[in-house]
C-alpha cells in the first residue's frame, strides 16, 4: 500500500499534464523572444509557417542534463529538418535567463530557442506540474494552415527528433499518422 502511495505521488510530480494539443487542432499564434548564436531573435508563428512547417519543441530548463541532450540531438539534425522544409524552434519557461548561452552552447546555433510566456504555456498544455514556470516535454509539428500535424510528449529526451522528422516524412509522402 505504501509503496503505491509513493508511486502515485513520484508520478504525480514528475510527469507532465499529458494533455497536449491533438493533431488536427489549432495552434495558437504568437511572438515570442529569444536567442539563436548568443543573438537577440524574435519569432511569429504565423509569419514562419509561410515558409513551411515548424517544429516546436518544448523542454522544462536550459543547462538541465535531458534538455542539453535534446537541444544538440536537434541540432545534430537540423539538416535533415531543413531537408523537409521545416524550421526548428526550442521553447522552455525554465532559466530563462540562459538562453543565450544556451543557443551557442547546446543547441550549436542551429536553431534559435526562447522563452515562454504563462499564456502560451496554457495554449500549447506543457506547465510542468512538478515546477511551476517550467514547461513539460512536448515537440509540435505545425502544419502551413496553423494546425497541429503531430505532437510526441515524452519526458525522455531522446526520441523527439526522430519522432518529429517521421511525422515530416510521413507529411511529404501523403501518410497522415
Amino acid at each position: 500500500m505504501l509503496r503505491s502511495i509513493i508511486i502515485t505521488f513520484a508520478l504525480a510530480f514528475s510527469a507532465p499534464a499529458w494533455a497536449q494539443l491533438e493533431p488536427g487542432e489549432a495552434a495558437a499564434d504568437f511572438t515570442v523572444e529569444g536567442f539563436q548564436a548568443g543573438e537577440p531573435v524574435s519569432f511569429t508563428l504565423s509569419e514562419a509557417l509561410v515558409d513551411g512547417p515548424v517544429v516546436m519543441f518544448f523542454f522544462p530548463a536550459a543547462f538541465t542534463s535531458g534538455c542539453e541532450a535534446q537541444a544538440a540531438s536537434f541540432a545534430e539534425s537540423i539538416d535533415a529538418f531543413e531537408a523537409q522544409g521545416a524550421q526548428v524552434i526550442g521553447v522552455t519557461g525554465g532559466n530563462t535567463d540562459r538562453l543565450a548561452d544556451f543557443s551557442t552552447q547546446h543547441c550549436a546555433s542551429a536553431f534559435p530557442v526562447f522563452a515562454i510566456s504563462d499564456g502560451m504555456m496554457g495554449d500549447y498544455q506543457v506547465r510542468l506540474i512538478a515546477r511551476p514556470g517550467w514547461t513539460d516535454r512536448t515537440s509540435y509539428v505545425i502544419e502551413q494552415d496553423q494546425t497541429i500535424l503531430f505532437t510526441w510528449a515524452a519526458m525522455n529526451p531522446y526520441e523527439h527528433v526522430d519522432q518529429t522528422l517521421q511525422a515530416l516524412q510521413n507529411r511529404q509522402h501523403g501518410h497522415v499518422h
